[in-house]
């Protein structure tokens, strides 16, 4: 991982006196650790969950830069909060939840990503040709603006869905919603993506 992703702590936990090693440990003990004020435990939770973290921040802004900011935010606030982690769902769930939310709070609606959502779902990428590459591109560039446009949520969880392939459980998980809510938004989103798009459909 990029040098810039290096985590730098918010500020000083209690230093706690009990040294017992936290290489193997679960994320339970790493989270008792941390609030026992052993450093060293959430430097390992950032270095197990930091990879993903950014993956899912870079997917909402395509910029390496703005993605290693949101990804230190995320650890920042992950860091603060850590006290209300009750272990209800997993630690990177758990993050997740709230890298969704630093990154909704923090793109524009207008902000889009340059990898091309579409190569993974939208279109049909059999041909290879010169011309065709040029029309796949303008076409991934229109299903770029058309998902720009979407409802927050509604971007969020197709965002999700085809970068990422979260089942729906999961999706439901990280935005702290339902199953049904998930669903919802997928199919709404799908639906307003092909009002955007006009005849030339998904």
């Amino acid at each position: 991982m990029d040098s810039s992703l290096t985590w730098t702590q918010p500020g000083p936990w209690p230093m706690a006196t009990i040294d017992v090693p936290l290489d193997g440990a679960d994320e339970r003990a790493l989270v008792d650790a941390c609030l026992a004020g052993r450093r060293e435990a959430f430097d390992l939770i950032v270095e197990r969950h930091r990879r993903t973290v950014y993956q899912l921040c870079y997917r909402f802004v395509a910029n390496h830069e703005d993605a290693s900011d949101l990804t230190q935010d995320v650890f920042v606030r992950a860091y603060r909060g850590l006290r209300n982690f009750r272990g209800q769902s997993s630690l990177g769930t758990w993050l997740y939840r709230i890298g969704v939310n630093v990154c909704l709070n923090r793109v524009s609606a207008r902000t889009l990503p340059t990898e091309p959502i579409a190569d993974r779902q939208f279109i049909d990428q059999d041909d290879d040709t010169g011309s065709d590459r040029l029309l796949r591109k303008e076409r991934q560039a229109r299903v770029r603006a058309a998902i720009a446009q979407l409802p927050r949520k509604q971007r969020a969880t197709l965002i999700l869905r085809i970068y990422r392939e979260m089942s729906h459980q999961e999706i439901a998980d990280a935005l702290g919603s339902s199953v049904g809510a998930v669903k919802a938004n997928i199919f709404h989103a799908l639906g307003n993506l092909r009002k955007l798009l006009g005849s030339e459909g998904l």
